[in-house]
């Protein structure tokens, strides 16, 4: 059984539980008043047939004889049935449980249970019964014998009368309390819809502050008024927001501070640190032509190893620094990308262990020094942390009217739990690895290279084994 979808907008079911109360409030009013004035109907005409029948028996019954035949029970019957009027009675008389004898007019039976039941009784009875389709009342009425009132006689006086007026008047109940049912419902959709937009007014104003937020205006505040709920709601957004801010602004403030420090420490390094690597590259060409001595030739090798890391490094933090303050700039040329992704192998002599595939004159703008440093970057770990005997595949193509570059791997690609973060600075696919094996910023800044073009990079990992970066350029290649 497929079941009905609830309405998800807040103010839709507002309204509808607000119709819904009100609707069950009109019923359950309704059903009382109806049970009442039935209950009230029913009873006045119960008490109004006996009290008439015992009034025309007590001055008829006097002058039967003290053992009437059935002629004389007949002409009772009679008599009261004219005396009924209007009110249509159907009468019946017996005595001492012998034959029931009647007025000689159709009358409906007796229920069943009810002579039984009043042969031993002193007041009367009454029973609401359906026959023919038509609702009765039945009174029987026990005779009290002359100057005795609390003796029976053993006459048993039998009345049927007609409700069908009565009926007709508990059906106009039920028609009215229904007509009245649904304007009370239709009634109460105008307070309901101002109730629920009263409600939902400081909803929306915090549902707008909250994308307002969310889009980076830390400004935003919401007008609370009154001392409800959803005023205390609006009090509690604007503490997070004014928090939020502040926390905010704080974080601006560090950040920017310890950027603009690598930025100085950096410049403050390049300098010095040309110097050495000068002088590191004589000793280093020193120890290698043996003109010292197997200790220093090691010690000398291994500063100049470490001098041009640490170059590299500051090199790479001030490029980052330049990215951070907005001061890179694209040098954008025509170029042909396969002529580019050769020449970047070529300079670094990694032609021979990369597979190169790029359809020849593919053109495109772009800047070849940034493009060549993501490619490098990106080849350079794929030979690094591919293994030994991994392969790597450079393949440029067009998709979707831009360039596309994946650099693939067969290697043993990259831990899940790395792959979210490989584009973070200082980021590690393997925190095992060697501190020289890398600084951590290669990746962030081919990253930043890619968004300075108007481009993405990502990586991902190939179901058959390997690492995968793809270089996604906008433009139009040809």
């Amino acid at each position: 059984m497929k079941h009905r979808p609830l309405p998800r907008s807040l103010g839709t079911r507002l309204v509808v539980v607000f119709v819904l109360v009100a609707a069950l409030s009109a019923l359950t009013t309704a059903a009382l008043t109806f049970h009442q004035a039935r209950t009230a109907i029913l009873q006045r005409a119960q008490d109004n047939a006996v009290r008439d029948l015992r009034t025309q028996v007590d001055s008829l019954v006097p002058d039967l004889p003290a053992h009437p035949a059935d002629a004389d029970l007949r002409h009772l019957a009679l008599q009261l049935d004219r005396a009924g009027g209007t009110g249509q009675w159907h009468t019946a008389a017996a005595y001492r449980g012998g034959a029931l004898v009647t007025s000689g007019a159709s009358a409906p039976d007796l229920p069943p249970g009810l002579r039984p039941s009043v042969s031993s009784a002193t007041t009367a009875m009454v029973q609401r019964f359906h026959q023919g389709g038509r609702p009765w009342l039945a009174v029987a009425l026990p005779v009290s014998s002359a100057g005795h009132p609390g003796k029976a006689s053993g006459l048993v006086v039998y009345s049927t009368l007609s409700l069908t007026a009565q009926q007709q008047d508990v059906d106009s109940l039920v028609t009215a309390a229904r007509s009245g049912a649904l304007p009370v419902v239709l009634a109460s959709l105008v307070p309901a819809l101002l109730l629920a937009r009263r409600v939902l007014r400081p909803v929306r104003r915090l549902r707008s502050a909250t994308e307002a937020m969310a889009g980076g205006d830390l400004d935003t505040r919401v007008d609370v008024t009154g001392h409800d709920e959803l005023a205390g709601l609006g009090d509690a957004f604007n503490t997070m927001a004014a928090t939020l801010q502040s926390d905010a602004a704080t974080l601006r403030s560090m950040e920017a501070t310890a950027r603009r420090f690598a930025a100085d420490v950096s410049h403050e390094l390049r300098t010095p640190l040309a110097a050495m690597v000068a002088v590191t590259g004589v000793l280093d060409h020193d120890a290698a032509s043996g003109d010292l001595g197997p200790e220093y030739s090691e010690a000398f090798t291994l500063v100049a190893d470490e001098t041009r890391k640490l170059a590299r490094l500051v090199e790479d933090l001030m490029e980052l620094s330049r990215f951070d303050a907005g001061a890179a700039r694209l040098h954008i040329d025509e170029i042909d990308v396969g002529e580019l992704l050769r020449k970047t192998l070529g300079l670094r002599h990694w032609q021979d262990q990369v597979s190169v595939d790029a359809p020849e004159g593919l053109r495109t703008r772009l800047d070849p020094r940034r493009i060549d440093l993501v490619i490098a970057n990106l080849t350079g770990n794929a030979l690094r942390h591919g293994g030994p005997q991994a392969q790597v595949w450079v393949r440029a193509q067009v998709l979707d009217g831009g360039l596309a570059v994946t650099v693939r791997d067969s290697g043993p690609g990259i831990a899940p739990d790395v792959l979210p973060h490989i584009f973070d600075r200082f980021a590690k696919g393997d925190a095992a690895r060697a501190r020289s094996e890398g600084s951590g910023l290669g990746l962030a800044i081919a990253a930043e290279n890619a968004r300075l073009h108007g481009g993405t990079l990502t990586a991902d990992n190939d179901p058959a084994g390997g690492a995968v970066f793809t270089l996604i350029l906008p433009g139009d290649p040809s």
